[in-house]
């Protein structure tokens, strides 16, 4: 399958998604590219605009993506105007950062419900449309911290660290219809999320990348769009992590 893909990307108003919504835009593989997004319409509106030029159909959603029953009817939605669905980028993530002792239940279950959660939402939401065609690419964004931890993120280590055991049980599940599931971990790369750092937080950070810089959103989005392209079609269950050497 080449031409004409229909593509989904949670979170899809800024960092890593707006990148991702931006990348399938520029392929000519892509006709049909819808995203979702919690709070401002504004952003969305911008990225429709910035996209206008490229022909393609783009279609924002604002959807509460930690509900099922949200999240059900934008899918639905969704795959009928564009009359299918092929690739599923679960993207959408917050941080409540906090050390265990001072983080509250509702911290804790915020996160979860954001991060992993809405994986759980979006995936089911997309299987019996990918199911029927035979056909899909699921990725999963994750992150470095999933695999390695990191100190006063307890909640938003163990969202992304299920993201990447749900990719796997998902993978093994939809092989034998055609359908492919892969996370991408990112390192520190320099979103709203990181610009809170200071310049000696992000210095200490660089000390640590052998590559010597903070990673930009489209070092991600490349990779997200190799995934779903022809040349990744004998890759699934993978966690690819972009992070400039960070983890290795």
């Amino acid at each position: 399958m080449s031409a004409n893909k229909k593509a989904l990307v949670t979170g899809g108003t800024r960092g890593i998604g707006r990148a991702i919504v931006k990348e399938f835009a520029a392929d000519s593989d892509y006709s049909h590219i819808a995203f979702v997004y919690a709070s401002s319409d504004e952003r969305a509106k911008e990225l429709v605009e910035e996209l206008k030029p490229t022909g393609k159909e783009i279609l924002p959603y604002k959807t509460d993506a930690s509900s099922f029953e949200q999240v059900q009817q934008t899918v639905t939605d969704a795959v009928g105007k564009m009359g299918g669905l092929d690739v599923l980028v679960n993207n959408a993530g917050i941080t409540r950062d906090n050390l265990l002792l001072r983080m509250s239940e509702q911290d804790f279950d915020d996160v979860i419900k954001v991060n992993l959660k809405s994986v759980f939402n979006f995936t089911k939401a997309v299987l019996r449309t990918m199911i029927k065609q035979r056909y899909g690419r699921i990725i999963n964004i994750s992150s470095v911290v999933g695999i390695i931890g990191n100190p006063g993120q307890a909640n938003y280590v163990a969202s992304k660290a299920g993201v990447i055991g749900f990719t796997k049980s998902l993978a093994r599940e939809l092989a034998s219809r055609n359908i492919t599931a892969n996370a991408v971990a990112p390192g520190y790369i320099s979103t709203d999320m990181t610009d809170k750092l200071t310049d000696e937080q992000r210095d200490a950070l660089v000390k640590n990348i052998p590559l010597g810089r903070v990673g930009d959103p489209q070092d991600v989005a490349k990779v997200v769009r190799f995934l779903c392209s022809n040349a990744a079609d004998y890759i699934t269950g993978q966690v690819i992590t972009v992070d400039g050497g960070l983890t290795m």
